[in-house]
Parts: structure tokens; C-alpha cells; sequence
């Protein structure tokens, strides 16, 4: 075999399948960088590709450093926890503790993880495959990737890359399912933010804590993704570790998104990923993307049946995890309605929670799935 490690062997061996696999790594790495579509993820993904699919490539070799990054930050799952340090810094409550109704929207918002699962599994894949293909619909990369790793590894590769390419296209895929589910008045209604700053400081410190212990006591397998996430906000709101919230929000999630990205490209091998089933998990994951932004406003329209005070129903679309892109997004079209219509508060306490509603759906499926 040592002769085949020699000069030009990774051009003599090459496969057409890789050399697809190479032009779609460079795919995405021009989505990154001309489109700034997701270009913290996708850019090192479309690079970790590349590496991944010359033949012989010491990269992805047995001891390799890809491959050691896939052993020691994605197989025991240590990546995407880690990140949820840096989301959780970033992270400010404070919108979802003033108006806590929005919660509601962050567990309504989830509809299209579970509806897609049974549509999976009617059509083929397993049950573990069809739940880790719904979780997609978090719109939460590092819960999917999770759920992935545990339950369908051999599709970690389309199954991150379908996470994350929908997460950058928030804006393009969201807006046609708020038009066609909304009437213009629906757009226009207005919702009052009764002001920043009512919240308590000892409330923000005690509630990353207060969710840590609920969420372990329902569903222990939740702790590490939400313990870690509130962390990361408990760093932020303690107001004493400026320097470890700092770090959390750049030095930790910057390196640790860097490693993630390559180590899930380098995994994405030509024999894996170009088959109709990749095709098919790239559709399943838009479906569920789309049933969860049509789960949160449907929830909306139901909830101003019986509300006094209505809200305006485009808020359940940011119920996903998208955070901040869809809560921006929303009230970006609540302003095209009306420019004098301001919601963009109660549109961030929503996709806060979804923040927290996309770990908990996917803790209950790491529970409920065998």
C-alpha cells in the first residue's frame, strides 16, 4: 500500500463521486463567503469536504486530525454542548421573563419536529433516522448534530449541512409560509413591550438555575445540552465573570465552531452523502423547517381566539431556534406592514424560547426514541 501514498495518487485515485463531493465543499464555501449565508459554519464545512474527499488524504486518515476531531468533539458529543456555552452568553431573557406568554410560542413552534419524524418513518427510514431528520426543524445546528451523533451518525454529514443551510436561509424560506398563514390586519397588529429593565437582577441569575433543575428532573437527558446553555447565561447575567462570558461568547464558540464545522465536512464522504437518501433527508429537513414556522403562527391564530389583548400571529414564527435571525425577521415584517409598528421585543422573547423549547424537543426525543 505504500506505493499508493506516493506523488499524484490523490489525482490518479480520485473518483468522480469525490470529485462532485469537492465541487459541493466548494459550494459552500462560496455561500459563505458571497451570500454570507451561515459563513461561520458552512465555510469550514465546504473546506473540511474538500480535505475530506481526496483520496488518501492524511486529514481524514485513521489517526488523522479530522478524524480525531470527529472521535473527541462529535462522537461523545463535547462540540455542540461546548457551544451552547457561547449561545447562552449571548443569550438575554429578559424579553421572554417580561412577557412569559412567549414561552408558549417556543413549545408551539416545535410542531414540525414530531410531524416530520412520523412522515420519516412512513416513508422508509428508521425510527432513530426519521427522529434525528425531524429534529432539523429545531432550527438549532448543535441540537441537531447532537441528536445525530446518538441516533444516525452515518448522516451527520447532510443532516448538519440541512440544519444550518436552513438556519442562514431564514429569510428566504419564513416570509412566504407568514404571508400565506396571515391576513394583512393579522401583520398589523401591535403588541406593547412594557418597558427594559423591570426584571429583577437576582430573577435573571435564579432562572438559568430554575430551568436546569426542571429540565433534568423531566427529562435528565436534557442537562448537559440546557445546563450548558444556562451557563452560558448564568456567566453573563452573574455580572462578576465579564472575562469568562467574553470568552464564552468569542474565543470558546469561535474555536470550538471552527473544529465542529471542519470535523462534520471531513465526515462527509462521497459514499455517503451522494445518494437519493441524502436528497431525501434535504427535503424532509425543509418540510420540517416550514411545519415549525407553521406550527408557532397557527398556535398564535388559536391563542387570539380566546385572548382579549391579541397578538400578532407572525410572532409564532419565531418561535424556532433561529436566534436572532428570526425574531429580527419578524419584526423587519411587522415594519413593512406598519413602520410605526415596533414588536421586535416580543419577537426576541419568542425566539429566545425557542431557544429553550428547541433542547427540550430534543431532549424528549433522545428520551422517547429506542
Amino acid at each position: 500500500m505504500g506505493e499508493l501514498y506516493g506523488l499524484f495518487t490523490g489525482l490518479t485515485y480520485i473518483t468522480w463521486q469525490q470529485s462532485i463531493m469537492i465541487l459541493v465543499g466548494g459550494v459552500l464555501i462560496y455561500l459563505a463567503i458571497a451570500k454570507n449565508y451561515e459563513p461561520i459554519l458552512l465555510l469550514p464545512i465546504g473546506f473540511g469536504a474538500i480535505l475530506g474527499n481526496i483520496p488518501f488524504s492524511s486529514a481524514t486518515a485513521a489517526d488523522g486530525p479530522l478524524s480525531v476531531l470527529y472521535r473527541v468533539g462529535i462522537a461523545n458529543e463535547l462540540f455542540p454542548v461546548l457551544i451552547f456555552i457561547g449561545i447562552g452568553a449571548m443569550i438575554d431573557f429578559g424579553p421572554l421573563l417580561e412577557n412569559p406568554i412567549m414561552m408558549l410560542f417556543g413549545g408551539a413552534a416545535q410542531f414540525g419536529i414530531f410531524a416530520t419524524i412520523t412522515i420519516a418513518a412512513a416513508m422508509g427510514f428508521t425510527l432513530k433516522e426519521a427522529a434525528a431528520i425531524g429534529i432539523i426543524g429545531t432550527a438549532d445546528g448543535p441540537t441537531t448534530i447532537l441528536v445525530a451523533a446518538r441516533f444516525a451518525p452515518h448522516l451527520l454529514g447532510p443532516l448538519s449541512v440541512a440544519a444550518y443551510s436552513y438556519m442562514s436561509l431564514v429569510p428566504i424560506i419564513q416570509p412566504p409560509v407568514i404571508r400565506f398563514l396571515t391576513t394583512p390586519a393579522e401583520r398589523k397588529i401591535r403588541m406593547c413591550y412594557t418597558g427594559k429593565g423591570r426584571i429583577p437582577r437576582v430573577v435573571k441569575i435564579l432562572f438559568p438555575i430554575a430551568v436546569t433543575l426542571v429540565a433534568g428532573a423531566i427529562a435528565p437527558v436534557s442537562t448537559a445540552l440546557i445546563g450548558l446553555l444556562m451557563l452560558g447565561n448564568l456567566l453573563r447575567e452573574s455580572g462578576v465573570v465579564d472575562r469568562l462570558s467574553g470568552s464564552a461568547q468569542n474565543e470558546l464558540a469561535n474555536v470550538v465552531t471552527l473544529f465542529l464545522g471542519i470535523a462534520i465536512g471531513g465526515s462527509m464522504e462521497a459514499s455517503v452523502f451522494l445518494t437519493a437518501r441524502t436528497v431525501l433527508i434535504l427535503v424532509m429537513g425543509l418540510v420540517a423547517f416550514i411545519f415549525d414556522t407553521a406550527g408557532g403562527i397557527l398556535f398564535a391564530k388559536f391563542l387570539n381566539l380566546f385572548l382579549r389583548k391579541k397578538v400578532n400571529p407572525m410572532i409564532g414564527a419565531a418561535g424556532i431556534s433561529a436566534f436572532p435571525m428570526s425574531g429580527r425577521l419578524v419584526s423587519k415584517m411587522a415594519l413593512n406592514e406598519d413602520v410605526t409598528n415596533h414588536i421586535i421585543m416580543s419577537a426576541i422573547g419568542a425566539n429566545v424560547a425557542g431557544q429553550i423549547g428547541s433542547v427540550v424537543a430534543g431532549a424528549l426525543v433522545l428520551s422517547l426514541v429506542r
